[in-house]
């Protein structure tokens, strides 16, 4: 079974991949679609039988590599975090998949598009279902060149090939920690596999890494260069810069990689690799310190965005760094919970989105929406659902797995513990002002483009199927699941999958604390809600007054913190300077000066000069031949003397 959830997807990729041509577009959907539902449907099976029948267990594919003591086999790790994970990604995926075959209906190159996704899919089931740190890694860059295909799908655009490329370069940077912290866990456990790693971890305790003439703690240096690439990943503060440029790819594509699988790969690896966090509260202040930062960061910039992926996209990184501030607590099941749920209602508000572009001819700046709620009221209403479980209105699913996190802050003994709960209680606020703005913008007021307004319409039913199952998940999945990921079946439920130490009480102090801190967001959540209203349905007027007012932090936020403007002028800037001078001086002058330019110039010159002496004149070789015979006179008769 578990054969078939991995690689499915993975000959769907084939076949359309290779025969896509042949066989058509309609088959080569039909094909991937197909096969994705059938992993889906076995990946729910597979959460039932493991997640509440204690079936945990290990599949071996083959034997992968074989170098002396060093042995790794090609298996599945299959315990409660892998059947989450399987149904978070084969779930979204397969309804992207279906999705996909309205939106991109008049698109020529569709079987390459259904490829792709198929293949970005089948890495991510090789990352989460990985028995060891090398086979992840496979998924984890696979993913990383599934993304790169993805946002750059439609190549003819120069932005999106430097969006594509912006997401691949910033992704190495986090990459490259990781693949430090893999080797020195190798170097400390003499170990890859879980297992053995997981087994080991509690003798780290106290070691030291020698590195400048210097003794570094084992697992901190070890699990800062792990979070190093869930950052790059998960578009961390620093490594973020890449999540809202990678907008350019198809609506589809921002739905399934850049919002439910994808950038939760490093929620996943912190949550995977607990054993070693655990050991590093210094680690474990770092995560807390980012996530509230992202989480703060990426609400404020996405007040004042105007096109309607941008604002969604910003979301997702904030709720990201909720997540991260989960794991920096400890409560590594809540974070986790947040990760199921804002799949959900993140894919749903994505794909709702699309299908607000689809009704208006792939326009997305909100600004010449308004008043499409009679035009397209089913997708209005499926848009409410995802927005009121984002915001954290009670008893849908954002209500309860937020405001997990945000107790979690509270309760934990990081030293940044009350920072990560202000920036998150914060960042409840602007959340709720950020996603009820996106929906008074584009469904209500006035319409400001009558042209496509008066031709909008409802999406086909391969676009409306989805955003309902997506609801209803939206709706049900944070009450149904609340005490296996926070409540009192937490331990029985993840068992041996998140290990939490024995100082660790979070899940039992988060239980505990004043009852004005457990209603703080939702009063957030009213809070937003409110001025949202006033700003974009009472007086509309009032934005563009204090945007005025407050002209230079308006465009602070607007230039996003002018992030790309520093990075820009502090890397790119130096790099095209560098690249420039050992290209042109380098390269150009020394190395082909010198040598194969050089030698081929001075080669040239002297034949040239050889040529001119063949001037075809016979007092030219007479004249010659009587400078050589005087010549060898003269030197006979000094030698004679």
């Amino acid at each position: 079974m578990y054969q078939a959830i991995v690689f499915l997807p993975l000959i769907g990729f084939l076949i359309a991949g290779l025969f896509g041509r042949l066989i058509g577009a309609r088959a080569s959907e039909v094909v991937t679609t197909s096969f994705l539902f059938i992993a889906c449907f076995l990946a729910w099976i597979a959460f039932v039988s493991v997640g509440f029948g204690e079936h945990d267990t290990r599949v071996q594919v083959m034997r992968w590599i074989y170098v002396g003591d060093l042995k790794i086999d090609w298996a599945f790790r299959v315990d409660t975090m892998t059947v989450i994970m399987l149904i978070v990604v084969t779930t979204v995926s397969s309804l992207v998949h279906l999705y996909s075959m309205g939106y991109m209906h008049e698109d020529p190159s569709r079987p390459r598009f259904f490829a792709y996704l198929s293949l970005f899919t089948f890495a991510m089931l090789m990352l989460v279902t990985a028995d060891n740190l090398l086979q992840l890694f496979f998924g984890w860059e696979g993913v990383g060149l599934a993304s790169y295909l993805l946002i750059g799908f439609w190549y003819e655009k120069p932005s999106a090939n430097a969006a594509a490329m912006k997401a691949f370069v910033v992704n190495r940077i986090g990459d490259f920690g990781f693949m430090l912290g893999i080797f020195a866990i190798f170097v400390m456990t003499g170990a890859v596999n879980f297992e053995t790693v997981f087994a080991q971890a509690p003798s780290l305790a106290g070691k030291t890494i020698d590195f400048l003439g210097h003794h570094w703690d084992a697992p901190t240096v070890i699990a800062i260069l792990l979070f190093i690439g869930a950052m790059g990943k998960s578009a961390q503060f620093f490594l973020h810069t890449w999540l809202p440029d990678a907008m350019e790819g198809p609506t589809p594509v921002s739905a399934l990689i850049h919002a439910a699988t994808m950038v939760t790969a490093g929620v996943f690896m912190v949550a995977r690799m607990s054993p070693i966090f655990e050991l590093s509260p210094t680690a474990l202040e770092l995560v807390m310190v980012i996530g509230g930062t992202t989480a703060m960061f990426a609400a404020t910039v996405a007040l004042v965005q105007n096109d309607i992926k941008k604002v969604i996209a910003y979301s997702t990184c904030s709720q990201l760094g909720y997540m991260f501030v989960a794991m920096g607590a400890g409560a590594y099941s809540i974070g986790m919970f947040h990760l199921l749920t804002h799949a959900c209602f993140k894919a749903l508000l994505f794909l709702c989105a699309g299908s607000v572009i689809n009704a208006m001819h792939h326009e997305q700046d909100m600004r010449n929406m308004g008043g499409l709620w009679k035009k397209i009221p089913f997708t209005y209403a499926m848009m409410l659902i995802g927005t009121l479980a984002i915001t954290g209105f009670p008893f849908l699913a954002g209500y309860y797995s937020k405001d997990a996190i945000i107790e979690s802050a509270w309760a934990s003994t990081n030293h940044f513990a009350l920072y990560g709960w202000i920036m998150t209680v914060a960042a409840a606020a602007l959340t709720s002002f950020y996603s009820w703005r996106l929906v008074f913008l584009t469904f209500h007021g006035h319409p400001h483009d009558h042209h496509h307004y008066e031709a909008a319409h409802e999406s086909p039913l391969t676009m409306t199927i989805p955003l309902g199952i997506l609801a209803v998940g939206s709706v049900i999945s944070g009450f149904a699941l609340y005490n296996q990921f926070a409540g009192h079946d937490v331990e029985h439920f993840f068992r041996h999958a998140i290990f939490m130490g024995a100082e660790n009480h979070i899940l039992h102090t988060m239980h505990e604390i004043p009852g004005w801190a457990v209603y703080m967001p939702t009063i957030m959540m009213v809070l937003g809600l409110g001025v949202a209203y006033w700003f974009y349905m009472v007086d509309r007027s009032l934005p563009a007054r204090l945007a005025h007012s407050q002209d230079a932090l308006y465009k602070f936020l607007l230039n996003k913190w002018y992030f790309d403007e520093i990075y820009d002028f502090l890397f790119v800037r130096p790099a095209l300077w560098a690249g420039r001078v050992l290209w042109k001086q380098g390269d150009g002058r020394i190395i082909d000066g010198i040598g194969p330019d050089g030698v081929s110039a001075r080669v040239l010159d002297v034949t040239g000069r050889v040529v001119r002496l063949q001037s075809g004149y016979l007092y030219h070789y007479a004249f010659v031949m009587l400078i050589g015979v005087a010549a060898l006179i003269t030197w006979f008769m000094f030698a004679g003397v």
